[in-house]
């Protein structure tokens, strides 16, 4: 399998605690991009706290920013403020959140409107895609976010790139990529794929996430026999060997664990992984 897609990885874990990271640090090439989830239990002292051990830990740490989830707009300052200030953070992955509750951003739009990203230091944000539609939200809204999303961080002087949902179907991904750069979109892509995970832990991911239909479909036919831990072989695969996609490389969702899906990573960066 053709080695060069898979090289610039990124990882997303959910509150690594500092052991984990200090595992992370000793598997992954030093500045691999680690993204830090915002769980909605998590406080801006933990979020903080953890961006600088990945920091100290030689790693780019990359917060997940939820709009919805901040109450005034001096929370998001204050938070911005300590991340810069303690850890460096220059990236941030914007997202809506699932939390509803008035405050003044309520969605990823108005904090890259409204949020005063480049005055904290930020120099690059994500911004999230959905390969397969969202279990909430018309394709047509979607699209008409993205289109948004991109134009506001181009006015605001940010670089920027997709970070796409996981999905567990190479054609799907595949189709909507070329759809993407068809629509004149060349923005670069992270491709969420989830790492090695348990069948049973998948199925809870997938159904969650809205995906569970690309899982049947890969748990189906000659594949209905999955045991064990299954990764995103077949996808990579496919991403490999396609061209004319622009940008585009791996984002894994660490389901299966950070330190896990970390090797993982490593293995499919180096070209040892068959599908």
């Amino acid at each position: 399998m053709p080695a060069n897609f898979a090289r610039n990885f990124s990882l997303e874990a959910t509150r690594p605690n500092a052991v984990e990271i200090e595992q992370l640090a000793a598997i992954l090439p030093r500045g691999t991009a680690v993204y830090f989830s915002a769980v909605p239990t998590i406080t801006p002292d933990e979020i903080v706290m953890a961006a600088a051990l990945l920091r100290r830990a030689g790693l780019e740490p990359i917060i997940h920013i939820a709009a919805r989830r901040f109450h005034a707009a001096a929370e998001l300052a204050d938070l911005l403020a300590r991340l810069r200030g303690d850890a460096g953070v220059r990236r941030l992955l914007v997202i809506g959140g699932d939390a509803e509750n008035g405050g003044p951003y309520p969605d990823a739009l108005a904090v890259i409107l409204r949020g005063r990203l480049c005055e904290a230091g930020i120099e690059e944000i994500g911004i999230g895609a959905y390969p397969e539609g969202h279990p909430r939200i018309p394709g047509d809204r979607l699209e008409a976010a993205l289109d948004a999303k991109i134009a506001a961080a181009k006015a605001q002087g940010l670089q920027l790139h997709v970070v796409s949902q996981f999905s567990f179907s190479p054609d799907g991904v595949l189709a909507w990529l070329k759809k993407l750069r068809a629509c004149g979109i060349a923005t670069p892509v992270r491709v969420g794929m989830a790492g090695p995970t348990s069948v049973p832990a998948l199925l809870r991911y997938a159904k969650r996430c809205g995906v569970a239909a690309s899982l049947r479909g890969l748990m189906s036919g000659a594949a209905a026999g999955l045991v064990g831990l299954v990764g995103p072989d077949r996808i990579i695969a496919a991403l490999a060997a396609a061209d004319g996609l622009g940008a585009i490389s791996p984002h894994y969702f660490s389901f299966g664990g950070a330190v896990e899906t970390a090797r993982y990573a490593c293995e499919a960066s180096a070209g040892r992984i068959a599908a």
